[in-house]
């Protein structure tokens, strides 16, 4: 994301009293450095349902075995016992066989399809699912409207941010982030920040 987007961006959700505080308190926010759609789906499988420090951990550990460039073909090549080695469930290591095999059979351009066709080719694969991705749309792709409403942080910050005394339901957070639109993404990493 570019800094003219990001400042469209910020100034669009500023007119919003519930956001303004929070973009005054924490400056501008974006999405950071993106990796590539492969290395980005099995960085998101690694992460799932583990600490941070723990994921980072056997991120990292991943990476070196393929001098940080991790390719479809590299890792179904690889002795499936060093990816368990290095920390990985015997479940999530089919799952990024499963993510290898994907690109392998699979030449596509995700800058060309709608977030619709992206969620339709993405959900095949064995382990990814709706929160896998929206964190694929927002953080490898930029994609700037996207409510991960699955998300627990989300639903911690939509918690904190209007006063609630219980997380909200989805049907909740949908009909509040109507006037975050087209920015709801950026919106999302205040609701992350606040948590």
């Amino acid at each position: 994301m570019d800094k003219k987007e990001l400042d469209s961006a910020i100034k669009y959700l500023s007119n919003d009293s519930d956001l303004r505080s929070l973009i005054r308190q924490y400056g501008k926010l974006d999405f950071g450095h993106s990796e590539t759609p492969f290395k980005s789906l099995i960085k998101y499988i690694i992460y799932q349902q583990l600490s941070i420090a723990s994921a980072k951990a056997i991120y990292t550990r991943f990476l070196k075995l393929f001098n940080n460039k991790p390719t479809p073909i590299n890792v179904k090549n690889l002795d499936l016992t060093i990816l368990k080695d290095i920390g990985l469930s015997r479940q999530k290591i089919v799952y990024i066989c499963d993510i290898s095999d994907f690109f392998i059979n699979n030449d596509i351009d995700f800058d060309s399809l709608t977030n619709k066709e992206i969620y339709s080719q993405l959900i095949q694969i064995k382990g990814i699912g709706p929160w896998t991705i929206d964190m694929f749309l927002m953080f490898t792709l930029n994609k700037m409207n996207i409510m991960p409403v699955g998300d627990l942080g989300i639903k911690k910050g939509f918690k904190i941010l209007y006063d609630l005394d219980d997380l909200p339901s989805d049907e909740f957070m949908l009909e509040k982030a109507k006037k975050w639109d087209p920015y709801q993404s950026i919106a999302s990493l205040y609701l992350w920040k606040i948590v």
